[in-house]
């Protein structure tokens, strides 16, 4: 295919154009492991000097510690030089007197080990949206971001549709984003975005990778429709894809039997024919034309050269039929 990490791509009918490969900052709150501050600083140097030029962050990671970590990375570089996202639908709730405890941040902490003693609170009204951009400002340290997605509004639908969006797209009108979307680890309610709303983008995460494409179903031809550009994140399904093994992680939880052993017959797959099984994950989104950019977390300058190794990978047009052939359901395929 030879996608290249730098690459760049415009998100639906905006202005705001990403690379190929984007960072995702949730690692750098904290999740399941602490990081800590010069090595986040690190991680967000390295994505820049790389040529990546989008990230993604939100209040949830790390209750505000991811965005106060990238803020501080981000000092001093040209506002033009780099493409941010963050996301609204949460409000970070100090807990008082609480006590942050061992890896997890405390009991509210979502497991970001590098959360202050908070909860996250979900709020889709008007009054929560805009307080949770001036929030995230604040900890960015910057006076705007240029995407900002509705977060998880899983149980929030109609709220998030009917009063949510209207006051993203009012941000939007007035400028204070370039653009707009919803962000989620399921295709239905982000497909009703897409046809009842003028979203630019869907983050969609774990849903159309080399593992299971049910968004294939719904949402990416609906964004083909509507000239609407996703965003895949969670191309490893937290885990599963980067090491299928008996206690490897799917969905943020312990991988059942039937996952696992599909993920290693996958994997055997890509192994004939030499391939990485992260290279063909990370790769495989771009098939399909409405995918712009893929978001990969990283808690270490390591993995994000790791990734972009995967993402440069060369993978023989063989690898893909014979993926194909064995199920998965490949774009123009």
């Amino acid at each position: 295919m030879g996608k290249r990490a730098t690459q760049r791509h415009r998100l639906g009918t905006s202005d705001v154009e990403v690379t190929t490969l984007g960072l995702g900052t949730a690692p750098l709150g904290g999740l399941f492991t602490s990081v800590a501050d010069e090595t986040a600083a690190a991680v967000v140097k390295a994505a820049l000097d790389a040529g990546l030029n989008y990230l993604d962050t939100a209040p949830l990671y790390g209750h505000g510690t991811a965005e106060r970590r990238v803020g501080t990375a981000l000092s001093g570089i040209g506002r033009s030089e780099y493409v941010l996202s963050s996301k609204v639908g949460r409000l970070i709730v100090p807990v008082e007197g609480a006590d942050g405890g061992e890896a997890g941040g405390g009991p509210n902490a979502n497991g970001y080990a590098d959360a202050p003693p908070s909860e996250a609170t979900f709020d889709y009204t008007r009054d929560g949206i805009l307080r949770s951009v001036t929030e995230s400002l604040e900890r960015l340290g910057l006076d705007r971001v240029d995407v900002l997605y509705i977060h998880d509004p899983d149980d929030h639908e109609e709220e998030a549709l009917t009063v949510a969006y209207p006051a993203v797209r009012e941000l939007r009108d007035q400028g204070v984003v370039r653009a707009i979307g919803v962000g989620m680890n399921q295709s239905r309610i982000p497909t009703r975005f897409v046809r009842e709303t003028d979203v630019d983008a869907v983050l969609l995460a774990g849903r159309y990778t080399l593992l299971e494409q049910p968004g294939a179903e719904d949402l990416l031809p609906a964004c083909l429709e509507r000239d609407t550009s996703i965003v895949i994140g969670g191309v490893y399904n937290s885990g599963l894809l980067a090491d299928p093994r008996p206690g490897a992680t799917y969905n943020y939880a312990e991988a059942p039997e039937h996952l696992i052993a599909r993920a290693l017959e996958l994997a055997g797959i890509c192994e004939r024919h030499g391939v990485p099984l992260k290279a063909a994950a990370i790769q495989f989104p771009l098939w399909h034309p409405a995918v712009a950019t893929v978001l990969t977390g990283a808690r270490s300058v390591a993995e994000l050269e790791e990734n972009l190794a995967m993402m440069e990978y060369d993978i023989p047009g063989a690898l893909w039929d014979d993926l194909a052939d064995a199920g998965v359901k490949r774009y123009g395929a």
